[in-house]
């Protein structure tokens, strides 16, 4: 009975997504009389007026430095040529009392051409100006960053190990918007070392995210777009349970995870989630050291009793489940923001219910356009990611355990 209530939520959440309101015009008509109608609605002509052997025209409302063309098609004797009047009108804004403004009708200019093409030759667009046009619908944003943390001591009474780390990490978004049409790409890579004083040089930091996401919306006025998003999830280094560096227990996308579905997107602000009832996610192993093992919740291989490999373990798993994600972006004040990012995720088919989470909590303290201090926790849970320690040199197997990272740090940021 909760399980039934769950999907229920799933099912009303996704709705209220998927239901957006269509472009309308509501123009409330109210009966009015032809003089009144063209002195306060708009439009475009009202008489011509005829001054000495000068033209004016009584313009009704209309917006300043408005250039006005018309054109009137005209026979000759010639049966075979036609000629174009196009007439240009300059107009000025009319006053707000009851007094029209007048514009002079410029003299028209004509030219003649024969109704057959020469060429099926089109002059590109930007051929017809020298300057050229310097509008996208694309914007891109690139941000690379160092972050460096060191401590010495020497003959220091109270204790301590001198000790060096340092993360590099790189943003890149590109956002494609056209009308009611979003793409948004972003790669985040981070990569952290530290070396500690009659210790190994150890990872702190290892991250490969590739997000993309496509939306249209069908209303101008609706925040929510019907949306299919694309997410890979891993690493790039080898990982180990330290001190022992020998036996790895991660390597390059080993685990590698990725989410593919459609759904619904939300954006307002600095605030937006996805909400997808439809989503596959895919487990890699690509490697077959650790795909043997069993690692990562795939069946591991099957071996004969003098060791012989009968049948190698599987190196990926693909689950069909609900995806909720959200990021929202808050200024707390000068120069501090504060960034959170949530990820929940349940499968259908297999323990529905189990959530696993993955939640990022970050605040940057901008010291200037290129230093910048960042505070930032990382709480992930997966049912599916046994927890792993060394005890006296042997690498021992727990159940899943809550993952959690926290870093401080201060360093440089450069944005291009």
């Amino acid at each position: 009975m909760f399980k039934f209530k769950i999907v229920v939520f799933f099912m009303l959440l996704s709705a209220v997504g998927f239901s957006q309101p269509l472009d309308s015009l509501q123009i409330k008509k109210t009966s009015t009389d032809v003089n009144t109608f063209y002195r306060t609605q708009f439009s475009v002509f009202d008489t011509l007026v005829k001054r000495n052997d000068t033209i004016f025209l009584r313009p009704i409302t209309v917006e300043p430095k408005m250039v006005l063309q018309d054109s009137v098609l005209m026979n000759l004797k010639s049966g075979d040529v036609q000629q174009v009047v196009v007439s240009t009108f300059e107009v000025t804004k009319r006053n707000k009392n009851t007094d029209l403004a007048y514009f002079l009708i410029s003299k028209p200019n004509g030219f003649v051409y024969d109704r057959m093409p020469r060429s099926n030759f089109q002059i590109p667009y930007d051929a017809l100006s020298p300057i050229r046009s310097e509008v996208s619908f694309w914007k891109k944003t690139n941000s690379f960053g160092l972050d460096i943390n060191q401590g010495t001591f020497s003959n220091w009474n109270a204790g301590g190990f001198s000790s060096v780390s340092g993360i590099v990490k790189g943003d890149f978004t590109r956002k494609y918007e056209k009308g009611r049409t979003v793409w948004l790409n972003e790669l985040k890579v981070r990569y952290g070392l530290n070396k500690q004083e009659n210790l190994e040089l150890r990872k702190t930091d290892d991250v490969l995210n590739i997000n993309s996401s496509f939306g249209y919306k069908t209303s101008v006025k609706s925040n929510w777009y019907y949306s299919a998003k694309m997410t890979l999830n891993t690493q790039m280094a080898n990982g180990y349970a330290y001190p022992n560096v020998d036996d790895p227990i991660s390597r390059a996308f080993a685990p590698a995870y990725l989410f593919a579905g459609i759904g619904s997107e939300y954006f307002k602000n600095n605030f937006k989630a996805y909400i997808s009832p439809l989503t596959l996610k895919s487990t890699l192993v690509l490697d077959d050291t650790l795909a043997n093992k069993g690692e990562f919740g795939l069946p591991g291989a099957i071996y004969a009793e003098d060791g012989t490999l009968l049948r190698a373990g599987k190196k990926s798993r693909n689950e069909f489940g609900f995806l909720f994600t959200s990021e929202w972006n808050k200024s707390i004040m000068k120069n501090v923001n504060l960034k959170n990012n949530l990820t929940l995720y349940t499968d259908y088919l297999n323990n529905f219910g189990n959530v696993d989470v993955d939640w990022q909590l970050q605040i940057e303290m901008k010291v200037n356009s290129l230093i910048k201090a960042t505070l930032g926790g990382h709480l992930i849970y997966d049912d599916d990611i046994k927890n792993k320690r060394d005890v006296n040199g042997t690498q021992i197997t727990q159940g899943p355990r809550v993952q959690f990272k926290q870093l401080l740090s201060v360093g440089l940021v450069y944005n291009f």
